[in-house]
């Protein structure tokens, strides 16, 4: 039963003990476990703040490389366009350049066959005159008094003829 209702003497020794303890703790190891809970909790919301610091910056980051991937990609637009614009344009000096050459070269052709159609004709003209003159020569030695003498310096100049 002494349990049940414990005596004065050991209340009061147990009370001695207890507060004994308790100032132990409070001196020795109270204030190092509190500033230890101190500690821990400003290094939780010091890792909080740079963990919401950290997210700020990613959303930053993300922004920018989406603002510079958009600026590359306007960027390589403009230079496609200009690569096509420039590649057109060559294009089309080339296909003016190849015109120019074909209308010349044609033109030089086209020169070059009247000239040479020009000395066949004055070579035409040339022997058709030494024939003329051949042949009025022939007429001239001939006696042409007679038909048969004149036919038979006909048949004379086309056996010439055939042989030249």
């Amino acid at each position: 039963m002494e349990l049940v209702n414990p005596g004065t003497g050991l209340v009061l020794w147990t009370l001695i003990t207890f507060l004994i303890v308790l100032f132990l703790l409070r001196k020795f190891a109270w204030a190092p476990i509190v500033d230890a809970l101190k500690q821990r909790e400003s290094f939780i919301e010091d890792s909080l703040s740079a963990a919401e610091n950290a997210k700020k910056e990613m959303a930053n980051l993300k922004a920018e490389n989406e603002r510079l991937i958009d600026e590359a990609k306007v960027e390589r637009d403009k230079i496609i366009k200009e690569a096509n614009a420039a590649a057109k344009r060559i294009v089309e000096e080339a296909n003016a350049d190849a015109s120019k050459e074909a209308q010349k070269r044609i033109e030089e052709a086209r020169v070059a066959i009247n000239t040479e159609k020009q000395a066949a004709l004055a070579e035409v003209k040339t022997q058709v005159a030494e024939l003329s003159v051949k042949v009025a020569e022939k007429l001239m030695r001939h006696e042409l008094s007679s038909e048969a003498s004149q036919k038979a310096l006909v048949q004379d100049y086309i056996k010439d003829l055939n042989v030249n």
